[in-house]
């Protein structure tokens, strides 16, 4: 099957079309940030950076980590990003960019998110680091993929039922993350849960500037749901995506989050950045472990 060229997308110089990279560009490894700026604050750790480049809000710099060959890649805010980096990302190893046939032999890349994120949960205060066991999807953007490998119809029907689900919106679904990454990078970390990701930062998140909500009890329904000790711990706009593209692809996935944020007792940190930085070389030590 030769994939036509407006469906893999490539620049004159034969990179991939938003990413701006070449297969040779990228590591096995690759952790993804949120924030383009978040990118230097990583590789300033490196040993050395091999290769650099940017477009839009994708940000690359790929280098060695005591010896560990990395890259750090921005995306941007939101599912519609992630749908974008992951799959460019597993075609940059898993497709033949000259023939634009899909290889015999596939490579699995672990993704590694380091992001930021609000607590909905008083036990887990700002400050502290979060691991993402599963994606709570609430945003669709998994739905124009056939998903029935990667979903846990339980847990989604009791979620459904608890919260009185409104038909309108996308069918929620759940996500379990890599659970060989999840083991190589949680020790020395105190919280995890299921984190619930969302297509915006307001309505959907049930912030109310000047637009009443759908369902204004929403966020109380998520912040009180358990499912045989299952709790929705945080909320941001990116994990579910990640585990789910990662998931389909084959692909080992984690999301790692910096608490800035609790909801539940309305407090914000006083030093995010520091949280973040914390959190960044928490995450390269347990890489290279």
């Amino acid at each position: 099957m030769c994939i036509k060229e407006s469906e893999l997308i490539l620049n004159p110089d034969g990179s991939i079309y938003h990413l701006n990279l070449k297969p040779e560009n990228i590591a096995e490894t690759v952790i993804l940030v949120g924030d383009q700026d978040r990118v230097d604050k990583v590789s300033k750790h490196f040993d050395c950076i091999e290769f650099k480049t940017q477009k839009r809000e994708f940000k690359t710099h790929t280098g060695t980590f005591k010896g560990k060959r990395i890259s750090v890649i921005s995306t941007g805010i939101g599912p519609d990003n992630i749908d974008i980096v992951i799959n460019e990302l597993d075609a940059l190893v898993n497709i033949d960019l000259n023939t634009r046939q899909p290889k015999k032999n596939l490579t699995n890349l672990n993704i590694i998110r380091i992001g930021t994120s609000g607590s909905l949960q008083e036990s887990v205060p700002i400050d502290s680091f979060l691991l993402s066991t599963h994606g709570l999807d609430l945003n669709g953007m998994l739905h124009s993929y056939q998903l029935d490998t990667i979903c846990n119809p339980e847990i989604e029907k009791a979620f459904i039922e608890y919260t009185n689900w409104s038909f309108d919106k996308a069918t929620p679904l759940i996500i379990e993350n890599s659970t060989a990454l999840e083991e190589k990078l949680y020790s020395g970390i105190t919280f995890k849960g299921i984190t619930a990701t969302l297509c915006g930062f307001y309505g959907p998140q049930g912030r109310v500037l000047r637009l009443a909500l759908q369902d204004s009890s929403l966020n109380d329904k998520i912040d009180s749901f358990n499912f045989k000790g299952y709790k929705i711990t945080n909320m941001e706009m990116e994990t579910s995506a990640i585990y789910g593209l990662s998931k389909l692809l084959g692909h080992h996935a984690v999301s790692l989050n910096a608490i800035i944020a609790n909801r539940a007792n309305g407090t914000f940190s006083k030093n995010p950045s520091k949280v973040v930085a914390n959190l960044i070389e928490y995450t390269l030590n347990k890489i290279i472990e």
